[in-house]
């Protein structure tokens, strides 16, 4: 029996390892507060861990833990007002890094304007680059609504006026 839990954690380490990245990425664009996010994706890991033999059964385990990052955050949000997002941002990269780091603050910002589903489905189409059917399962909601959370949710970004500057000006360096 010792063994078997030592290999099951081993595995589950192993994944963790390999998974915290990007299930900290996607939950910091849903939160937008490292934080929070880390709390949400610690929070979410606790669940897979209890869960762990439905999860190595499963067809994509990253994806069956993505939603329950999902699900967390959807449950946190439902409990207390949205929190606004810190300019937490990771460190700048390249020669124009100042620029990239107001950039990406100021679309950071604009994504928590976004209300919950709109956010989601912006974040998981265009950011984790998942398909329209992808994203309507780790939503558990349809493919159409998909489609409408992220038409409306990118229609608002694109009226932000901070997002229509900072376009404006990239596009014409």
């Amino acid at each position: 029996m010792g063994a078997k839990k030592a290999e099951r954690d081993a595995d589950f380490n192993a994944f963790v390892t390999g998974a915290w990245p990007r299930l900290m990425r996607t939950a910091f664009l849903l939160t937008g507060d490292r934080y929070l996010a880390e709390d949400v994706v610690q929070t979410a890991l606790e669940r897979t861990y209890a869960a762990w033999g439905r999860v190595t059964k499963a067809d994509e385990p990253y994806a069956y833990v993505r939603r329950i990052v999902i699900n967390e955050h959807a449950r946190r949000f439902r409990r207390r007002v949205p929190e606004q997002l810190v300019n937490a941002v990771p460190e700048r990269t390249g020669p124009d890094g100042f620029a990239r780091l107001d950039e990406r603050a100021a679309l950071l910002e604009a994504l928590g304007t976004l209300p919950p589903g709109q956010r989601q489905a912006v974040v998981l189409r265009y950011w984790e680059d998942l398909s329209e059917s992808q994203a309507a399962a780790a939503m558990g909601c349809s493919v159409g609504t998909v489609k409408s959370q992220a038409s409306k949710g990118i229609a608002k970004l694109r009226e932000l006026s901070s997002l229509i500057t900072m376009t404006s000006i990239g596009g014409a360096a």
